[in-house]
């Protein structure tokens, strides 16, 4: 292998042929850099479905009221189903070694007014838990309390797009919002990973946003954060005693889909991850495809190469040489053009990537990568293969008479 004579012989025969040696690196390298791309293509895909969950919490149930389709113990169908206060407790009552936490929500649009400056956003009525359930961070004061509920205090916390809109660079705290010609004062100001749309939002207690529509105890939704700890069958089965519990409560037909909707976070994720998952194996089987292009591309291109120097090889059996230095020559020669090859297809690939950043993003591909021990393994089996072709036709080549090589045209 580190035989000085060999090695300057495998220069002299890449100098001379280079075009031949063009071919045979660009067959290997090409190879490796589809391999690299469509593999981190694919981790980009898997890295935005992923990101659709990250931004909130992953042990969530969410709840939804709808209208029944099916008429039921003397109901009839298209009946609006109403969440109450009483909803809340029971669910505590009856669930309570499932969950974490329950917070109601009560979904609004209205103008916000500091002075002379205002604006349309979105008033979130919640309680303390939906801080976890949105993973909502405070960069000012606190979030909504459990005196705040039970007090109904006129208490507010702002999304940081509201302060700067309405506030400007000036701190919000203690000062005094309009919601809906009611004044609110602002306690903290959150940011929210999920975007802008989250952090144009404001927060106020669920029972205020009652007390403020002629005292209702009626509720939108609610979101229920379950103990990671029961894992996704105990969501399963949290979340099927918990449809069935809420109908029977408001009499909606066992099998009516329209009267509740549940959406389950747990169950999203692992079929989106496994979907993702699926598609990555796609992909990556995709780019094995190229590799075993590359492998096809460089085992034809050593076939020509020995069938072009047998005249050559028959000269050196002649002059003694040994079956074992005619295959550790050739052999040597293909192992060094794939490695280098192999690595320039793969550090390009990786530089591609890395330069793609969030460009892709609109296709729904975020962030792609790829390791770089996935990287360089598939180069060193390329590198393997790329071996054992050219030992193939180096092995058929060892064999070859002297003579007979001597006479070929």
């Amino acid at each position: 292998m580190f035989n000085r004579d060999r090695w300057q012989e495998i220069f002299q025969t890449i100098s001379k042929n280079k075009l031949r040696t063009f071919l045979s690196g660009f067959t290997v390298a090409l190879g490796i850099f589809i391999f690299v791309i469509l593999f981190g293509l694919g981790n980009g895909l898997k890295n935005t479905f992923e990101s659709f969950f990250l931004n909130d919490a992953t042990n969530l149930i969410w709840v939804y009221r709808g209208r029944t389709s099916m008429p039921y113990k003397g109901f009839k169908s298209n009946r609006q189903i109403e969440f109450k206060n009483d909803d809340i407790a029971d669910i505590k009552y009856n669930f309570g070694m499932y969950m974490d936490y329950i917070s109601p929500g009560i979904n609004r649009n209205q103008k916000i007014k500091y002075k002379n400056e205002y604006n349309n956003y979105s008033i979130q009525a919640i309680a303390p838990g939906y801080q976890f359930a949105e993973k909502v961070y405070l960069m000012e004061g606190r979030f909504i309390n459990e005196d705040d509920t039970q007090n109904q205090e006129k208490y507010t916390v702002i999304g940081r797009l509201v302060r700067d809109d309405l506030f400007g660079k000036k701190s919000p705290l203690g000062e005094y919002v309009d919601v809906g010609g009611s004044m609110f004062k602002v306690i903290g100001v959150f940011q929210d990973d999920g975007g802008d749309n989250e952090e144009r939002r404001i927060y106020i207690p669920y029972t205020t946003r009652q007390l403020m529509e002629k005292n209702t105890d009626k509720l939108d939704q609610f979101v229920i954060g379950f103990k990671p700890e029961i894992g996704y069958t105990g969501a399963m089965m949290f979340e099927e005693k918990l449809r069935q519990f809420l109908k029977d409560k408001h009499q909606i037909h066992p099998d009516d889909r329209r009267g509740i909707f549940i959406r389950n976070v747990a169950d999203d994720l692992q079929q989106n991850q496994q979907f993702a998952s699926v598609l990555q194996i796609i992909v990556t089987f995709v780019g094995l495809g190229t590799l075993m292009a590359g492998i096809i591309g460089i085992s034809n291109i050593m076939v020509f190469v020995v069938k072009e120097r047998t005249k050559e090889l028959g000269i050196r059996k002649a002059l003694g040489a040994t079956p074992r230095s005619v295959i550790a020559m050739i052999l040597q020669e293909s192992i060094f053009i794939t490695t280098i090859a192999g690595y320039i297809g793969l550090f390009a690939g990786i530089l591609i990537l890395n330069s793609l950043g969030v460009t892709l993003e609109d296709y729904f591909i975020k962030n792609p990568y790829i390791d770089m021990q996935t990287g360089i393994f598939a180069t060193v089996i390329l590198i393997i293969f790329g071996a054992i072709a050219g030992y193939i036709p180096a092995r058929r080549a060892a064999r070859i008479k002297p003579i007979v090589a001597l006479r070929d045209e």
